[in-house]
């Protein structure tokens, strides 16, 4: 089976002219599917920009990028449209909308897929709120909500749209021990029944312990790859 990130030789700049600065040197790296891998590194070692351009969030300007299956580099922003919708993003705030309830909220992320009904993203929204512990509060507003509640609702919400990948920045940042833990298992056991694969970007070292794999970049180039065999 084909990996579902292969990347070879990519670089990668901001700015132009004298400004011109690489965040990213020359990186060559393949990620098997349903594979849990997570990304370290200090700030400012490019953990996030890695994370954006495989999310087609940015423009990949050299080298190549194959996500499941598919060049980015020179692809057009149709197609890097078709391909953010079979992807699910968590990141660090939690994004949610205030003023709509957790069960509206994971909706959201199942409606921006085309030819989803409102009926159909409702059922999903309420499915997986339920998996993920929160059956009893899905009309609750955020406000109303723990960090560890809403940073669920944000995992729901990635994963309405049963995406092939899951990509996260820093979800544990603002979480305790318990709730981080309760999180990243989230994340695992739902993917691994969904042949998913995460890609999962953070300093905290409370959570290595459910990798697969441990990447290490430091100023924009891996220096460390660890494989790790973990009981699901």
């Amino acid at each position: 089976m084909d990996p579902i990130i292969d990347i070879r030789a990519l670089n990668h700049w901001f700015g132009e002219g004298s400004a011109r600065k690489q965040a990213i040197f020359d990186i060559s790296l393949m990620l098997e599917r349903g594979s849990f891998t997570v990304l370290m590194g200090p700030s400012g070692s490019g953990k996030t920009t890695l994370l954006t351009l495989i999310g087609c969030l940015r423009a990949v300007q050299n080298g190549s990028l194959r996500l499941l299956g598919h060049e980015l580099h020179g692809a057009e922003e149709k197609a890097l449209v078709a391909m953010r919708q079979r992807l699910g993003f968590i990141f660090q705030a939690h994004n949610l909308h205030e003023s709509l309830t957790a069960r509206q909220n994971v909706m959201m992320g199942a409606l921006v897929h085309r030819g989803v009904s409102d009926q159909t993203a409702d059922d999903a929204a309420c499915h997986l709120l339920g998996l993920v512990g929160l059956a009893d509060r899905i009309e609750y507003l955020p406000a109303k909500l723990s960090g560890g509640q809403k940073q669920r609702v944000a995992v729901a919400r990635a994963l309405v749209g049963n995406p092939d990948l899951l990509l996260a920045d820093e979800p544990t940042a603002a979480l305790d021990k318990d709730s981080a833990a309760e999180a990243i298992d989230l994340m695992r056991r739902i993917g691994k029944a969904r042949g998913m694969s995460t890609l999962l970007v953070t300093h905290d070292n409370r959570i290595l312990d459910r990798a697969d794999r441990i990447l290490t970049l430091e100023d924009g180039r891996i220096v460390g790859d660890e494989r790790r065999d973990v009981r699901s």
